[in-house]
């Protein structure tokens, strides 16, 4: 009988490598031509194929519930990156709005403001009030914490939560954990969770049945992607550890500004795009920071990601999804440093 199980997996493995998405070039030009993939988790193993243009009419059919993670809208940026990224922010909700099944929720994974001011909050909340989804839960990234330690953020968005601002809630059979992992956060440095709230998370996930999905969300990789720029969770070895029974585990970030993914056992980690300014693929730049594209092609390297989940098949799909039709251009034409 194992055996059996075992080829079933070694089958879905060679599967996922015959996907046609050509890895090799995956660091470089994914992150460049705002395509995205599909990823659909059935018993813990991981199918992906290739996300077309427009947005799939029937990818919500027969979903329990779906739900939209949005990240680094960096309200306040204004250097030619994107000079005003409160417009592309904008047109990452009415790409929510006109979704042809209304998300249950957003989820927003941080860098929610530029210099955490309370002007570039007020134009967050503003654009976030014409969402079609009304719930929204957020983390925060280290701009948001940039003035105040936080203290902003945490009494607009931070009623209810523990700490620097994480918390945890259910839906539909489904347990989502939101993580700080910017506090104290030092410039280039990796990011971190603590002691006081790798307590909370082990306890908070105890006594769950090892049945239940789990979704983790927060600003930082709680993968490592690139040390060098910061790009990883310093102590995420000992978080993921506290979800190694579960069957189904998801890890959603933000702050690398590209689609980036991992599929660890049955942990499919996903870092998404921002509704501001493109970031370079690792170590194709002297460090990070907002890439300028032309504008033109700036929508295609912006988006939002789409979930949508099957309860009774304990199957969830991610969609990452442009906020400009991808045209005819080739995936990668131009990318930093080719493809």
């Amino acid at each position: 009988m194992l055996g059996k199980k075992q080829d079933l997996i070694d089958q879905k493995l060679q599967d996922l490598n015959n996907d046609g998405v050509d890895r090799r070039g995956f660091l470089k030009c994914m992150a460049w031509a705002g395509t995205g993939l599909v990823w659909t988790l059935s018993g813990g193993i991981p199918v992906s194929r290739a996300f077309a243009k427009s947005h799939d009419r029937s990818a919500g059919k027969g979903a329990d519930f779906s739900f939209v993670q949005i990240s680094d809208s960096h309200i306040g940026f204004n250097k030619p990156a994107n000079p005003d990224v409160t417009a592309t922010l904008q047109t990452a909700i009415n790409k929510i709005n006109a979704m042809p099944h209304k998300p249950d929720f957003i989820i927003h994974t941080g860098d929610l403001s530029q210099l955490s001011k309370p002007s570039e909050f007020d134009t967050l909340d503003q654009v976030l009030r014409g969402a079609s989804a009304k719930q929204i839960y957020f983390v925060p990234g280290e701009h948001d914490m940039l003035t105040d330690n936080g203290e902003q953020y945490l009494k607009r968005y931070g009623k209810g939560t523990k700490g620097t601002g994480w918390s945890s809630f259910d839906h539909k059979g489904v347990h989502f954990v939101g993580l700080v992992n910017v506090a104290n956060l030092k410039a280039g440095g990796m990011g971190s969770l603590g002691h006081e709230q790798l307590e909370w998370l082990e306890d908070d996930l105890k006594g769950r049945s090892a049945s239940t999905p789990i979704v983790l969300y927060a600003h930082i990789p709680l993968w490592n992607i690139y040390p060098d720029w910061g790009w990883g969770t310093d102590d995420s070895e000992q978080a993921l550890s506290y979800v190694k029974r579960f069957g189904s585990v998801t890890v959603l970030n933000g702050h690398i500004h590209q689609i980036m993914q991992k599929i660890e056992g049955k942990v499919s980690f996903h870092t998404a795009m921002s509704t501001a300014f493109p970031q370079p693929a690792p170590g194709t730049a002297p460090s990070a920071g907002p890439m300028k594209v032309p504008a033109d092609q700036l929508q295609r390297v912006l988006g939002i990601t789409d979930v949508n989940y099957l309860v009774s098949g304990r199957s969830l799909a991610v969609v990452d999804s442009p906020l400009g039709d991808l045209g005819s251009s080739a995936p990668g034409d131009g990318g930093p440093g080719g493809s």
